[in-house]
């Protein structure tokens, strides 16, 4: 409005009159001024049409106006309703199908709704329909008459336009995000895990994806997300040629928007034989170019044919420029990683000394996930007297100075064993290595020195897990091991002390050692991972490289560690000849006070270990009346020794020997003596017991019998 006044219009009314207007070139020619114009011409000169649809008869008839308005030919349409999804996408059918079915149900007589349609372009444009429901005598539908009109500029501030742009908002959310995780991806394995999860694809704005990259003039398909089926073999790798649309264009470094599979192997005959993989609609193929050099290139499909439109063209080309970095990215840090881990592999031993009378295998695995490498190791060293040395350990820190301290710590662990020390001092020096050195990590270790001829074990541990025993029957056991602080720690704050503990590996069993990075997953406590890697074992194969491989699988690689593991199995052949007896012996100096209480534990250990059940209890007892014994009345130590005795039924022996020529004396004490009850109660609780003279002293032995199942 101009703000004056105005008259309402008379009977000579003419929108002309007093208004600004401009000409324009009319583009509907055959219409003179005065020429009659008929209904259908008056409805397509407003890009309107009419329909008629015969429910019975399933034909729906569209005037000349409506076929314009659906931007169809005469050869285009048969009649058929179906014959419209060359222009009305599936999701838009979907919005009309609803509407109808709704008035059906609400039994109205007329429905109406907007949708859109595919042009013979590819641009979109709305529409809108309306429609008249006629219903027989009986009530039931059975014609439908209407209208089609091009609603595009009437929706043009409209609230279902606003929705589309909401559609569009969302899609760029989906992308920003998708954006977001390939930045975030490490490695290549990361990059293709982004595009092939659920809804990979679909970020993308298609169905179906193919991901490859070029590899010395050759291509290769690393990632598939949304096909029908497998990619053929020889598809997957192929000459960096024009007879297959990815290789194609990396090699011509254009990109290929194709919309419908027919075009697609029109253009590449190639992939006819595999026409049933491919998804009937759309493709594009674009180069994958990353600081001006051709790395891959990402294929789309799409289930429905489409022209795709100069928006969707410019986003898919905006995407894979992101996908193109983020491969660039990730290639190179592959091979960064590929380096370090190869680095740090030269650390650790090639090859394992052979064990008589044992097997052995270990597994190392860098973490899956990182940049860093951490510094896990394993060692198995040949020792004088027919002895094999076990080493496990972990250097604190994810990097290449904690793999770098961790290879001079290894060799340091390896010579100091190899002089024949025993596993205390071995440890000892190699915290005061650790110490000297110029860095402030620390390392824990377990250290075991193995006599598999007799099946003795002797190891100590600084921080480090202790070793699990499986033996022939796959009962599981975690021996309780005393242990220090972790090298290096143990040196600065003066406690480099590592207590030795004695345990046996019967024939036919089996010690685990590993790192933390087998047992630890975030959010779980510790004991979580041992409970799993105890059942493994319990339930897992015999076959120690069978195993091995069970372990890394299923409790390293599956769930995805983010930290780094070393493993190491020794397993202990059942011998030729008869079984070595299991022993277990200890000394107890005669000022020691807490002698006493340390063989209480080991004891505690090793018949647990055999299985001895309750009679446990009365050895142990036995064994501290002896030794009180032979600390009370000799002035020397004491020399314990227990072993499980061949044949049936079981029996272990207790033996305790002194300097002392003088013959034990049972007494009976009375109500209120202090002494004497010692022998009674070994008396009490063995099956058998007595001395023997043992060169410039005596021995106080007795046997127990384990009871049949004794666990």
């Amino acid at each position: 409005m101009t703000g004056r006044f105005v008259e309402p219009p008379g009977e000579d009314y003419d929108p002309r009159a007093d208004r600004d207007w401009r000409p324009v070139t009319e583009d509907a020619p055959g219409v003179s001024d005065r020429e009659p114009i008929g209904l259908r011409e008056r409805l397509s000169l407003n890009r309107m049409g009419t329909f008629d649809w015969d429910l019975d008869d399933g034909v729906m008839d569209l005037d000349p106006g409506a076929m314009d308005v659906f931007d169809l030919r005469p050869d285009e349409y048969d009649g058929a309703p179906m014959s419209l999804v060359s222009r009305v996408p599936p999701e838009e059918a979907l919005r009309l199908d609803e509407a109808l079915a709704q008035a059906l149900r609400d039994g109205h007589s007329s429905y109406g709704s907007y949708f859109r349609i595919q042009c013979r372009d590819g641009t979109q444009r709305w529409t809108h329909s309306q429609g008249r429901i006629l219903h027989d005598a009986d009530g039931m539908p059975y014609r439908i008459i209407g209208i089609v009109r091009e609603a595009t500029s009437e929706l043009a501030d409209s609230a279902l336009l606003r929705s589309l742009q909401q559609e569009r908002q969302r899609q760029t959310v989906m992308v920003q995000q998708t954006t977001a995780e390939l930045a975030r991806a490490l490695s290549v394995k990361d990059v293709t895990r982004v595009l092939t999860d659920s809804g990979g694809a679909r970020r993308f704005g298609a169905d179906g994806l193919l991901l490859g990259l070029v590899e010395n003039d050759r291509f290769e398909v690393i990632a598939a997300a949304g096909l029908a089926g497998e990619v053929p073999d020889d598809m997957m790798t192929s000459r960096l040629d024009d007879t297959l649309p990815l290789a194609d264009t990396a090699r011509s470094r254009r990109p290929l928007f194709l919309s419908s599979r027919s075009e697609l192997i029109a253009r590449f005959p190639r992939l006819r034989p595999y026409t049933e993989v491919l998804p009937k609609g759309s493709s594009a193929f674009l180069p994958l170019v990353a600081q001006d050099t051709v790395i891959g290139s990402l294929g789309l499909f799409n289930a429905e044919p489409a022209v795709q439109s100069p928006e969707a063209r410019n986003l898919a080309l905006a995407l894979a420029g992101a996908v193109a970095q983020s491969v660039q990215r990730a290639t190179l840090f592959d091979q960064e990683r590929e380096f370090a881990t190869g680095l740090q592999a030269t650390m650790l031993p090639r090859r394992l000394p052979p064990l008589a009378g044992g097997a052995v295998t270990v597994r190392y695995h860098p973490a899956s996930v990182g940049r860093d490498v951490g510094g896990d190791w394993y060692d198995v060293i040949a020792l004088p007297q027919g002895r094999t040395g076990l080493v496990v350990g972990d250097v604190q820190g994810h990097d290449t100075h904690a793999a770098a301290v961790m290879g001079q710590l290894r060799i340091a662990l390896r010579a100091y064993a190899s002089e024949g020390h025993t596993p205390e001092t071995v440890l000892v020096r190699a915290s005061r290595f650790l110490a000297e050195l110029d860095t402030e990590r620390f390392a824990t270790c377990t250290y075991i020195q193995a006599d598999l001829e007799s099946g003795a074990l002797h190891l100590a541990r600084a921080g480090h897990l202790g070793p699990l025993i499986s033996n022939s029957s796959r009962h599981i056991d975690w021996p309780e091991v005393r242990g220090g602080l972790p090298l290096g720690l143990a040196t600065a704050f003066g406690h480099d002390h590592f207590p030795e503990t004695q345990l046996f590996l019967e024939p036919g069993s089996t010690l685990l050692l590993c790192t933390d990075g087998l047992v630890e997953r975030p959010g779980h406590d510790i004991s979580w991972g041992i409970d799993a890697l105890s059942e493994a074992v319990r339930e897992g194969p015999t076959e120690l490289e069978a195993l091995a491989d069970l372990l890394s699988d299923q409790l390293w690689a599956a769930p995805g560690s983010e930290d780094d593991m070393a493993l190491l199995l020794l397993h202990r052949l059942p011998g030729p000849g008869p079984a070595t007896t299991p022993r277990l012996r200890l000394h107890v100096h005669q000022a020691d006070p807490s002698g006493t209480a340390e063989v209480r534990s080991a004891l505690r250990r090793t018949l647990d270990q055999w299985r001895a059940g309750a009679v446990a209890h009365h050895i142990e007892v036995a064994a501290s009346e002896l030794i009180a014994n032979a600390l009370t009345h000799t002035e020397s130590g004491a020399l314990v020794s227990v072993e499980l005795l061949p044949g049936t039924p079981r029996r272990i022996r207790l033996e305790v020997e002194d300097r002392s020529s003088r013959w034990p004396r049972r007494r009976s004490p009375g109500e209120t003596a202090t002494s004497g009850r010692g022998l009674m109660l070994v008396e009490a609780f063995a099956d058998r017991w007595g001395a023997e003279p043992r060169g410039a002293g005596k021995a106080l032995w007795c046997e127990f019998t384990v009871p049949d199942g004794a666990q």
